[in-house]
This record gives structure tokens, sequence and C-alpha cells, in this order.
């Protein structure tokens, strides 16, 4: 029998920023949990805030999440723009940013929502804590990267997705980089922080790995591939993140997106790296640029589960009167932290760590 004390009668739910696998595994456990524990109704926005700001919405039952545990992207769909405490709008032929969250609030109260689960990156849990803060909505929040990269959580579900992803690339880079002789070079995702580039690098025995956290200089790269040809090793396996940074130098910019929580889109690095090795070693040298690849697919089981228990915490927590927190996971346990201090810096790969003190021991080169 469902056992809802609270006041808490509908629950909405929405997916922002960029997608990572694993999404649909919380929207499965928090519609499954709302139902069957609280008899609650819950209601989904589509795309995100873009449908928040709208007013797109569907009510969703327990048929609605049959099968979807598997399968990576989100149901909802999901943008990482329209953020609506700076929302373009159209004035005299110019674009403008204005407030339009009392519309978001207007939208909540026509659904008859009572509470909000937002799931969602760094961009998407600083909305949470304003619409928390400004307007005392119900909410928690639930945190998605494939980044790895928020605070005051041991780690984000679609991180070791990703990971599996690009250390599978390594892996069958390394019997092509062997055959032709090469230098193969891996550009990951992270943004501004190298946990991707770090785990995969060691997980697939990169000769070199390229973070944020560790200025590099391209001398350094080329003196560890100059050493391995040296003893015979007639290739190597260079992986660098989107985020890394040449000592004195900035990052690599694709392009610049307004309006976009995330508005420099990172990029290029690896081409950057590979053509100053290849004209410095002398190796013909290529560059393999993972990108969306990161994203997609099935979750791994350790998704799955921690995507699941997320979800699960997440209807637990609102029930229990915890608002204004994000759920986090605490190994081994899940709990909660205050959404301020889950978005008050960015999580970087600290560099006393074990595993970048046991990777240099194994001989990785950080460029350093």
């Amino acid at each position: 029998m469902p056992r809802n004390k609270a006041q808490i009668k509908r629950i909405g739910v929405l997916t922002g920023g960029g997608d990572a696998p694993g999404l649909n595994a919380v929207i499965r456990a928090v519609v499954k949990v709302a139902v069957r524990e609280y008899g609650l109704s819950i209601i989904g926005f589509i795309d995100g805030f873009g449908g928040l700001i709208e007013n797109r919405a569907r009510r969703m039952a327990e048929k609605d999440v049959v099968g979807i545990l598997p399968r990576g992207g989100t149901i909802l769909g999901t943008t990482n723009r329209d953020n609506p405490f700076h929302y373009p709008v159209k004035e005299d032929g110019k674009i403008v940013y204005k407030d339009i969250s009392g519309q978001v609030m207007d939208n909540i109260a026509s659904q008859g929502i009572d509470a909000l689960i937002i799931i969602g990156g760094d961009g998407s849990l600083k909305i949470a804590l304003e619409l928390w803060k400004r307007y005392n909505l119900p909410v928690i929040g639930v945190p998605k990267t494939i980044d790895n990269d928020i605070a005051a959580t041991d780690r984000t579900f679609g991180f070791d997705t990703a990971l599996t992803t690009a250390t599978e690339a390594i892996d069958k880079l390394h019997t092509t980089a062997e055959s032709h002789h090469r230098v193969m070079v891996l550009e990951v995702m992270g943004r501004y922080a190298g946990w991707i580039a770090l785990h995969s690098g060691v997980a697939g025995g990169a000769d070199v790995i390229l973070i944020p956290e560790i200025p590099f200089t391209i001398e350094k790269v080329c003196e560890k591939i100059t050493e391995r040809k040296k003893a015979g090793k007639h290739f190597s396996i260079v992986v660098v993140a989107e985020g890394a940074v040449p000592v004195g130098g900035q990052v690599v910019v694709k392009k610049v997106v307004e309006g976009s929580f995330e508005p420099l889109r990172l990029g290029g690095i690896g081409s950057v790296v590979a053509e100053q090795i290849e004209e410095r070693t002398g190796i013909e040298t290529r560059v393999t640029i993972l990108g969306h690849l990161q994203r997609g697919g099935s979750p791994t089981p350790f998704d799955r589960i921690l995507a699941t228990r997320f979800g699960a915490a997440a209807v637990n927590f609102l029930m229990e009167g915890r608002y204004g927190e994000m759920v986090c996971l605490r190994t081994p346990d899940i709990g909660s932290v205050p959404l301020a201090e889950a978005t008050g810096a960015m999580r970087c790969v600290p560099l006393g760590s074990d595993l970048v003190r046991a990777a240099r021991e194994m001989g990785i080169s950080f460029g350093d």
C-alpha cells in the first residue's frame, strides 16, 4: 500500500543539459517508487527546461517506463539551453536575455505539481538551486554528467559508460598503431576536468595522458614518444582531454554558443597535439575524436544501478521534506547535500591522488 504521509501529491521530473547513459534509469526509478511507495502522480516535462518554460509535459505511469532501463538517452528529451533566469527574447530585432522564471512557476502551478526533480549537470543544478532559493519550490537535484565533475558526489552516472567507450577505443587503437608504427592521439570529453582521460588512459595502457589539471609542454610529450622509439617500441598512444592546455596556453574552443549552459564548446586540442607530434618527431601521427560516442549507447551495469539508486532516493528525500538538496554518492551510501554545496565548485582530478601517482610510477607521462 502507498505510504504517502506528506503534502506532496504530484511531482514533476525533467532531464536537463547534455544527455548521459543512465537518464532513463533515473526516470524509471522515480516513476516506479513514486507510484508504488507513495501513490503519487508524475508529470514529465519534455525537452528539459524548454518544456518547463513552454509548459510541454506528459503524465507518466509505470507503463511508460517499461523496457527503458537499458536504453541510452532520455525518453523525455533534453536541451543544454533554455535557462529561465537568462532566457533569450527578441525585442526590436535584437536578442535580449530576461528572467522568465515567474512563467515557469505559473506552469508548475497549472500542472498541479507540488515538487520537482531536476536531473542534470552543473547548469541544471544551479537553476534548481535558484528555484528553491527564490520561490521556495520543493526541489531535489540528481547529478548527471559523463564528465564526473560535479562537486559533493563521489561519482555521477554516465561517467562509467563514457569511460568504457573511451577504453574500448584505446584498445582498438593499440592494434592499428602497432601495425603501422604510428602515434595515435585520442581526444575525449570532460570539459575542464580530466576524469575520462585519466581513467581511460590508465585502463587502456596509454603512454601519455594530457588533462586540464596538469598543463603540458609538447616537448615533454615528444620526449616520451622518442624514448619509446629508442627502446624499440614503434608506436605510442596519447589520450587528450578536450580541456587540456599547454603551459601558459588556453583551451582550444571549437564554437561559442550564446545562451547555452556551456557557451564554450571545447574541441580540437587532439588535432593540435597530433600535428605538433608529427612535426617534431617525424613519426606518422593520427587523431581520433570520440565526441558524442561517449554520450551514447546502453549504460553499463554500474551506471544503471547508480542511476536507479539516485532516482529512488530523490523521491524518498522529497517525501521526507529534504528540499533544496542534491542526491549524492558517499561510497558506499546514497545521501544528500545542499544544492549550494553541490554547485559551488567543480570537481577536478586531485593532483596528489593515488591514481595519478600510480600512472606516473607506471611510466605514463602527463607532459609536465
